[in-house]
């Protein structure tokens, strides 16, 4: 059996960076707090918290004094940074560069536009944590939408910036900028209309190369987090390209999966999935395989 794992899936560089910071860290201290899940995968958290990183939640980091908080790679709201500030709590600030821009940029748009009027619209998932980092570079008067149905949400009478989620599909992006533009140019308002094109290259390529990946098998894992907005999207991209594609988030899932008369498998994952459990992956079915 010809077991092959993608070499461009895997870890992102925002989420690389986190955890290599965490890592480090960890080196010289025996514990260390993440304010929310350091990365959407169970498996690669449960490696972490055997070194001694601690995932709190929001309501936990308001009970801290006097600590060391990691900061994720999502990001987080300005509220965050003046509650450490604070309880006196010291932050590792491990925010994705293209997200800590991203963040930057709306706020200066907010700061320097000069008109109260000013919508800032930001398209992403209802409460992601990087999008409540976005929106709370607008005093939390930014519009969330997720999709083409909540733009009626939007004013256009009033002049709108659109900014997208990093980690946002292209396509879906593109056409909600459409969409938006025709509501505006209906009104003769054009003009007060302005999209920004704000989605992680690195992320979005993938989009096509999972589809690319996933023609080439007899049978695809996609192995993901439950809890991944982006491996949830990809292992749709992968199932529509190879209709024998299966998501799994454990080993013990691929004893119910059917791998008689298979030739060729393919191994792939989100930008939230460690390469060692990729790696364990395909480790298992070539023993599966051996033992058959």
């Amino acid at each position: 059996m010809k077991i092959e794992i993608d070499q461009n899936s895997g870890f992102c560089f925002g989420v690389i960076h986190a955890i290599e910071i965490a890592e480090k860290y960890l080196e010289t201290h025996q514990q260390l707090y993440c304010l929310g899940d350091i990365v959407h995968n169970n498996e690669e958290i449960a490696r972490l918290a055997q070194l001694g990183l601690q995932i709190i939640s929001h309501q936990e980091f308001t009970q801290l004094y006097d600590t060391t908080v990691l900061i994720r790679a999502h990001g987080e709201p300005p509220e965050t940074y003046a509650l450490a500030a604070q309880n006196r709590i010291k932050l590792i600030d491990a925010t994705c560069p293209v997200v800590l821009a991203l963040q930057k940029k709306i706020r200066k748009n907010v700061e320097t536009s000069g008109n109260e009027s000013l919508q800032i619209l930001i398209f992403g998932k209802e409460g992601h944590a990087e999008v409540i980092g976005l929106v709370g570079q607008t005093q939390n008067k930014g519009v969330v939408i997720s999709s083409l149905s909540d733009i009626n949400k939007i004013d256009y009478t009033k002049p709108a910036a659109l900014y997208s989620q990093t980690t946002q599909s292209l396509d879906a992006y593109a056409a909600l900028i459409e969409a938006i533009k025709r509501q505006y140019e209906a009104r003769g308002c054009a003009a007060l209309f302005h999209a920004h094109d704000t989605i992680c290259r690195l992320v979005a390529n993938r989009s096509q190369h999972i589809r690319e990946f996933a023609v080439r098998f007899d049978l695809v894992l996609f192995v993901s987090g439950e809890k991944s907005s982006n491996g949830l999207y990809l292992y749709e991209l992968c199932k529509q390209a190879n209709p024998n594609t299966y998501f799994i988030s454990q080993l013990h899932q691929l004893k119910n999966l059917p791998f008689a008369c298979v030739q060729s498998v393919g191994i792939c994952g989100a930008t939230s999935t460690p390469l060692w459990l990729m790696l364990q992956v395909g480790e298992n079915i070539a023993n599966m395989a051996t033992i058959s």
